[in-house]
């Protein structure tokens, strides 16, 4: 790191510091101004604000990983989402902006009545916003960790001292200007670090070792470049290293992972910081074009820096040990750019690993603030706005203790993500069916909720089963407990109900209780959810069709995205306009 390196870092945390004072008095109001942000974000500002959340300091480096494991084709453990999410995007994020509620879980208590009800919103801020949180939390700093380490060689406790300075400033600076600060301060991290990504893949291509994309391909294995893993393909099997998986993952990965499970930023039917943004959009069209912006940039704008980084590593770095391809991806950045960029590059990584913490933090405390402290501590005298918007910040630093806490618990990337996806199997369902039929209730998202967790347990520290079917199983008898319980528990109330259908309006099934005009709208919406995948995919793979000189197959794709993408400009204005009938 050079002085122009430095300057480069210092005038980047200087923008933060000015947009996050300059934010302050907007997100001082209330609770809506401070966790929704007034409620006001344009669809590009939240859409913006989901995907750079979504890029945290760990994802370029767990990308990388998966390169070394499986080339590209090992994205397919993350692409797969994209189904999920686009489920969200047209069957859920209206709703979710339409049910007026300041978090996720307050949701819960307009959805469900009673004890049962208020015992789950209690119990899923202390697991989502303390529990969870923590761990995705030491996740994004084991990342930071690794860069710290790499970068500027800092060990032990002085590495710890580093990572608690970092989340100290990332805790204050959220805690000052809310969730609008946050969204805004996103949005330049997230064009920093894009820039920074796209730059490194370039100095990589360039390095001698590599010789660009012609030298690229015709160093590497050319499985390293399919775009599809092998489903049990036995020829591909004899050659080694070829990526292949058995039809229990394949069926993991594509048919079951996308609705069944929990995991943060594509959670089944919205949740998470997503719906924080969906709820904090303008209005219901806004949420709308916020989360389909957000899946498409999420998926196909992002990935194809990291991608080409990751596979030219395995050329600059040869090492037989994926585990290392995190280390190598910070030592590319201090090895190969020249001075100027490596403070760029620098900036970009604490961008990312600053959004994503900002996000995490606000979240979370909007849990403790709103759906424990005042929801339970407060239920006769609920104290002043101002006082509110304190207790979320004090609530803010607390959960960055117990985040620090668990980032010495974490030892890898993957087993982090495993574990997050592993303990919400199963949940996944719920959440989707909770808005189209009358007979779920409390008592089935609690043992929805509960759980993946005891079979998580039981299948990795009673009966060991191997992934993926540990992952399979658990979504099997979690279900099975989930529905078991349902028809064996009372169903919510007709009031609770109807109160619920007058607020938000759903289609689907709810007896005579609520009336849905035959309008053709979810026939429109699954049109709409079929299209936008193909439509995503369709750029993802023509983008890496393009780039891999892959011509023939590049301009099929090209032409899929393009007459797909000119169906969601016909049918995705209807399909809002049906919403609002």
């Amino acid at each position: 790191m050079e002085i122009l390196d430095w300057v480069l870092v210092a005038v980047f945390f200087a923008v933060i510091i000015y947009f996050n004072l300059r934010l302050r008095k907007q997100a001082s109001t209330d609770l809506a101004s401070f966790f929704l942000g007034g409620r006001k974000l344009p669809w590009y500002l939240a859409g913006v604000s989901m995907v750079a959340t979504t890029f945290a300091a760990d994802t370029p480096l767990w990308v990388a990983e998966k390169i070394s494991q499986h080339g590209i084709s090992g994205n397919w453990l993350w692409w797969n989402m994209l189904i999920g999410g686009m489920l969200t995007t047209f069957f859920f994020s209206h709703l979710w902006r339409r049910s007026n509620v300041l978090t996720e879980l307050e949701f819960l208590e307009l959805r469900y009545g009673g004890k049962a009800a208020a015992f789950l919103r209690g119990f899923r801020a202390i697991y989502l916003g303390v529990f969870m949180n923590a761990v995705i939390i030491g996740w994004v700093n084991f990342a930071l960790a690794t860069i710290l380490r790499v970068f500027f060689g800092i060990e032990g406790v002085e590495l710890m001292m580093w990572i608690f300075g970092a989340m100290l400033f990332v805790g204050i600076y959220s805690s000052i200007s809310g969730l609008i600060g946050v969204a805004v301060t996103d949005a330049i991290q997230f064009i920093v670090a894009m820039v920074g990504c796209v730059v490194l893949a370039f100095f990589v291509l360039q390095h001698p070792s590599v010789g660009g994309i012609t030298g690229l391909k015709a160093q590497l294995p050319s499985w390293r470049f399919d775009f599809f893993p092998h489903v049990n393909n036995i020829e591909a099997i004899k050659e080694a290293g070829i990526y292949s998986i058995a039809p229990l993952a394949f069926v993991s990965f594509a048919a079951v992972q996308w609705w069944a499970s929990w995991y943060p930023g594509a959670e089944p039917g919205g949740g998470g910081y997503v719906a924080q943004r969906m709820m904090s959009a303008k209005n219901e069209k806004h949420a709308v074009w916020a989360t389909l912006f957000f899946q498409v940039t999420h998926y196909c704008l992002r990935p194809w820096p990291w991608i080409i980084t990751g596979l030219c590593l395995l050329l600059i770095y040869p090492d037989t040990n994926p585990e290392n391809a995190a280390e190598h991806f910070i030592m590319a950045i201090k090895d190969i750019l020249p001075a100027g960029l490596k403070g760029l590059l620098l900036a970009a990584f604490l961008g990312a690993y600053m959004s994503t913490i900002s996000t995490q933090l606000n979240w979370g405390a909007g849990f403790l603030t709103n759906d424990f402290i005042i929801r339970f501590f407060y239920k006769k005298n609920k104290p002043s706005d101002t006082k509110q918007v304190w207790i979320g910040r004090y609530c803010s630093l607390l959960l960055m203790l117990t985040g620090m806490i668990a980032s010495v618990q974490i030892t890898t990337l993957d087993g982090a993500a495993r574990f997050l996806i592993e303990c919400g199997a199963g949940l996944g369902l719920v959440l989707i069916l909770r808005w189209y039929w009358w007979r779920v209730s409390a008592w089935s998202e609690i043992a929805a909720t509960i759980a993946p967790i005891l079979f998580y347990i039981v299948f990795h520290h009673v009966i060991i089963v191997d992934a993926p079917l540990d992952f399979l199983l658990t979504v099997l008898c979690s279900t099975a407990t989930w529905l078991i319980v349902t028809f064996l528990t009372p169903s919510e109330s007709d009031e609770t109900l109807q109160r619920f259908c007058k607020v938000v309006g759903p289609d689907g099934f709810w007896r005579n209780l609520h009336q849905n005009p035959k309008n053709g709208k979810m026939v429109l919406l699954l049109k709409c959810w079929v299209v936008s995948i193909l439509f995503t995919y369709g750029i993802l793979i023509g983008i890496g069709k393009w780039i891999f000189m892959e011509y023939k197959l590049a301009i099929i794709y090209t032409l899929v995205a393009l007459l797909t993408g000119w169906l969601l400009v016909l049918w995705v204005p209807k399909a809002l306009a049906k919403n609002e009938e």
